[in-house]
């Protein structure tokens, strides 16, 4: 076998490539397992959004090379929806630049604006693929700690003492995951004057806004945001179209025209349908958030009762798709997750995948039907 490249000997597979492919061994061999991991929505996309998808696939334009910066009409509508929904005004030809995935996007920032040898400021805890990424491109992630006693938002007087003179990017995750916290205490606005006096860019990965809360935010809606910071966004949770793989940069031309010069190299275009079916997806009213939280509320107040049956802790002012919650002592986050998955046959996160500060703590989806969950508090209370 030829010789793996240097930076995958930092990298390890992503947690949930792992794991799941032993949940799918188990239930190969019987056992009836419950899976609480992941956020990949289980409810289906509206009527509409499906038949704008079906329509657009028996044009006979759709199965070309789509442009890399997505349909006019796609780039419209993201910046309508913004508009619409944050009070954040964007020009579509200029300021929005439509993904395959927000995931993707994780790398292309990383890759536009990032040398070896750059730092990284990581949040503690936080979506892995932050931290993978910085690696792959061969920069170092700096970690910054979210604690519960400050509510999981930066500590700007711990930020100030860290050396951040090689760090170029800084991501921030509200409403962030895994804990489900929000921003407040003007934490958008510190965010902003710590990266304009440090010179950073930051990138506010916000795809979780719509899910169970009801007050969605951007950081573009803050002043002199445009000038340090982009947002990325995606369809995946507000619309239940996690496999459809759309999702948007919005921010300054300055910044998008840089990361387009890596997306233009990495893939050619979007489908053509699937476009079609964001652009309907994206103006349906509000009614249609109102609807999947009534769905998410129903299964969160099942979530609840199965951690009150474990004596766990958590915070019900937190929102989006999954519940954080604190363990009682004398137990761990991998103990307590092999216990569910071998002895009760639940998958459910551990904490620490999120970093060394989720120790002590576990983290449930709400992307599971009612039947399943009341099953789940079945079996914990068995």
């Amino acid at each position: 076998m030829v010789s793996i490249a240097n930076r995958l000997e930092e990298v390890k597979e992503y947690y949930f490539s792992k794991k799941l492919r032993e949940v799918a061994a188990l239930r190969a061999a019987g056992k009836p397992i419950i899976s609480l991991g992941i956020g990949s929505p289980d409810l289906i996309p509206d009527e509409k959004v499906l038949q704008a998808l079906s329509s657009a696939a028996s044009e006979s334009t759709a199965h070309g090379y789509q442009s890399y910066q997505g349909l006019p009409a796609l780039r419209q509508a993201m910046a309508s929806f913004y508009q619409e929904n944050f009070k954040v005004t964007l020009n579509p030809d200029t300021e929005v630049l439509p993904l395959m995935g927000s995931k993707e996007g994780i790398m292309h920032v990383s890759m536009a604006f990032l040398n070896p040898g750059d730092q990284v400021l990581v949040p503690n805890p936080g979506y892995p693929t932050y931290t993978s990424v910085t690696k792959l491109v061969g920069a170092e992630p700096v970690f910054y700690d979210l604690v519960e006693d400050n509510e999981w938002l930066p500590n700007f007087e711990a930020l100030e003492k860290l050396e951040v003179s090689k760090v170029k990017i800084m991501w921030i995750n509200y409403p962030h995951m895994p804990t489900g916290a929000i921003a407040k205490n003007q934490v958008y606005q510190k965010l902003i004057e710590f990266a304009k006096k440090h010179e950073i860019l930051l990138v506010n990965d916000n795809p979780y806004s719509f899910v169970l809360n009801e007050n969605p935010e951007s950081i573009l809606n803050f002043e002199g945001a445009k000038e340090v910071a982009l947002e990325l966004n995606s369809l995946s949770k507000s619309f239940n179209m996690a496999g459809w793989r759309v999702g948007m940069f919005v921010g300054a031309q300055e910044y998008l025209d840089q990361i387009l010069k890596v997306k233009s190299n990495m893939d050619s275009g979007m489908f053509y349908g699937i476009q079609k079916g964001a652009i309907e997806a994206l103006h349906l009213s509000k009614d249609w958030f109102k609807s999947i939280n009534e769905h998410y509320h129903r299964r969160r107040q099942i979530v609840y009762q199965i951690l009150d049956s474990l004596n766990c802790v958590y915070d019900t002012t937190h929102v989006g798709m999954f519940v954080w919650a604190k363990l009682p002592e004398g137990i761990t986050s991998e103990q307590m997750t092999d216990k569910m998955l071998y002895e009760k046959d639940v998958f459910i996160t551990p904490g620490t995948v999120f970093g060394s500060n989720g120790e002590g703590y576990i983290r449930l989806s709400l992307c599971v039907s009612e039947e399943n969950l009341q099953q789940v508090l079945v079996r914990v209370k068995a």
